[in-house]
């Protein structure tokens, strides 16, 4: 049965990219074939869950196709599970070798010396705080950051406000120059690429441009790629350059504030060249994950944190990281201005003024209820198995309201809507969060309605 997986895989190499066979299937690890299920180890919870969506239907039609010719049909699965062992997770390290030489690319003259990109010093993958919601895109970020041009090429990192995109890029290229001191870095947002491309314009300067942009540039970072949509000149100029720089293996790093397929204006073609690569979003962090944040930033600015503040504004701040942080901060200060202990009873009455609502629901059962009144449902019926839309898209619903106002884990999710698989959970947060940005009143007006019953 062992030589299962391995035929399996060896079948897919023709259809699917040597890129995700490497990232995805290479680590994976046969487990079983049992009661009609076909059991895999993977060496995180994210990468079971990139499996299961991306790639369960091809991999079990391509199994039980497998078992058939071999006469093993009564074998074939109807299931996959993925099991978590951690002992599979490999660190990515750079190569030992030496890079093989390039010999298309000009050597830099002395009037094109190279100037270190403006990169935060305080973003680096150390200083990242790594949780559930954003495991995925740092795992792609220090593979691509290992291996610029060879893994995750183009890397398109998504996600809401004060999440930690920039985050993630400066610490790409605070990496790489760490480890590649003469690499060429731009890191630009679009709006400064789209106003350097004006200005060239204007200026005649399209060759100088186009010269700093595609020949001198080892690495690309753009944050906010979204501004250039609706810019037909500017969309067009920036898909030359990412041809450019892609068959050069350079590699190519952009943020947005939503997925490729929802960038509202960008042309077809550059969708498409973002969806070729890796697209990691990042999600609201949850509690745990909240609380690590400001434990973090109380040991890097010298903060002396109690537990039972870090809880209380972790609970309290759900938002986004920025904002987490900047309430630690503000709490600091007023601490020390008043000449008292940064306790828990300072931090309810300086909250109680920027927060009105710290009061407010902050319980997944809250929620539950909420939604329950809303649709008329009952509780039990929000647990239960019923696929019926009446009560499955409440469902959906109310699990994404936890999600984002309280961060809670999926598995934890899972199991307070009646023992839900965690992929259940977070096909319904992802279903609900693309009708959010699509503007479906279906889901809007219900939503709106909720939170401000619950006071978010």
């Amino acid at each position: 049965m062992n030589d299962l997986w391995t035929i399996t895989c060896r079948t897919l190499s023709s259809r699917l990219s040597d890129e995700a066979l490497e990232t995805w299937f290479a680590p994976v690890v046969f487990s079983g074939l049992r009661d009609a299920t076909l059991q895999l180890r993977v060496p995180t919870r994210f990468h079971g869950e990139w499996m299961t969506q991306h790639y369960q239907r091809i991999i079990l039609t391509t199994v039980q196709d497998t078992l058939t010719a071999a006469g093993e049909a009564h074998l074939a699965p109807s299931r996959l599970a993925f099991v978590v062992d951690p002992s599979l997770v490999s660190p990515v390290r750079p190569r030992a070798s030496t890079p093989p030489s390039e010999p298309e690319r000009a050597p830099v003259r002395a009037a094109e010396a190279v100037t270190q990109p403006e990169l935060n010093p305080k973003y680096t993958f150390e200083s990242f705080v790594v949780g559930g919601s954003n495991q995925l895109a740092h795992a792609a970020s220090l593979a691509a950051a290992t291996q610029p041009g060879k893994r995750y090429n183009p890397l398109f990192l998504c996600g809401g406000v004060g999440l930690g995109k920039t985050h993630l890029v400066n610490a790409i290229g605070q990496h790489i120059l760490a480890t590649k001191p003469g690499a060429r870095i731009l890191y630009v947002s679009a709006e400064t690429f789209t106003n350097e491309f004006i200005s060239s314009i204007k200026n005649h300067q399209m060759e100088t441009f186009r010269r700093t942009y595609r020949e001198q540039c080892d690495v690309l970072l753009m944050d906010d790629i979204q501004f250039i949509a609706k810019r037909e000149s500017t969309m067009e100029e920036f898909f030359h350059t990412f041809n450019a720089l892609h068959l050069a293996d350079r590699q190519i790093v952009v943020t947005s504030d939503v997925y490729p397929e929802n960038l509202d204006g960008m042309e077809a073609r550059i969708i498409s060249r973002f969806q070729s690569g890796m697209v990691a979003d990042i999600q609201a962090p949850d509690v745990d994950t909240r609380v690590a944040i400001l434990e973090k930033k109380a040991e890097v600015e010298g903060i002396e944190l109690d537990k039972g503040v870090a809880n209380f504004v972790a609970q309290t701040v759900k938002s986004n990281v920025r904002e987490l942080e900047g309430t630690l901060l503000r709490l600091a200060v007023q601490a020390e201005l008043l000449g008292k202990r940064m306790d828990l009873e300072l931090a309810r009455q300086a909250l109680r003024a920027s927060h009105p609502r710290v009061d407010s629901a902050t319980s997944v059962e809250d929620i539950q209820k909420a939604v329950c009144d809303y649709y008329g449902l009952r509780l039990a019926d929000l647990k239960s198995k019923r696929r019926q839309h009446s009560v499955s898209f409440p469902r959906m619903l109310a699990m994404y309201l936890c999600r984002q106002h309280l961060g809670v884990s999926y598995p934890e999710l899972g199991s307070q809507f009646g023992g839900k698989d965690h992929t259940t959970v977070l096909y319904a947060v992802r279903k609900i969060s693309g009708l959010v940005e699509e503007h479906d009143m279906a889901a809007t007006a219900p939503i709106h309605a909720i939170e401000r019953r619950l006071g978010f």
